[in-house]
């Protein structure tokens, strides 16, 4: 009976020890809050970046309608390396890969349009 406690003890402390939510990839997924946090920090000011709102500046597109647009991945590469438009009160960024994935998993978070469904 001892030698029963002390295993269910151990498997327990064991068991405890694991991270909760199950099995958790080392590299992990794409964070969709953590680009939430970026375009919240570095683009709110001219985008809205929400479900409802209207962009602050008059030209900026709010972002759930980006897709409407083309295809958000296509923002990958310029995220990365520097985006640039053709206007010339829009700063430019430049996002590490990690900060690029969230920021391209938020986007696609968001449902298209103005309210629509997700794709």
């Amino acid at each position: 009976m001892l030698k029963e406690l002390a295993i269910i003890a151990l498997t327990t402390g064991a068991c405890a020890a694991l991270p909760s939510g199950g099995y958790q990839d080392p590299e992990g997924p794409p964070s969709i809050r953590h680009g939430q946090s970026l375009v919240m920090t570095h683009c709110s000011s001219c985008h809205a970046i929400g479900l409802a709102e209207q962009s602050p500046h008059r030209g900026a597109p709010p972002f759930r309608t980006l897709s409407d647009r083309y295809p958000v991945r296509d923002l990958e590469e310029a995220l990365a390396e520097g985006i640039v438009t053709a206007h010339p009160d829009m700063p430019e960024f430049t996002f590490s890969a990690e900060d690029t994935a969230d920021i391209i998993a938020y986007l696609e978070s968001l449902p298209f349009g103005e309210g629509g469904p997700q794709r």
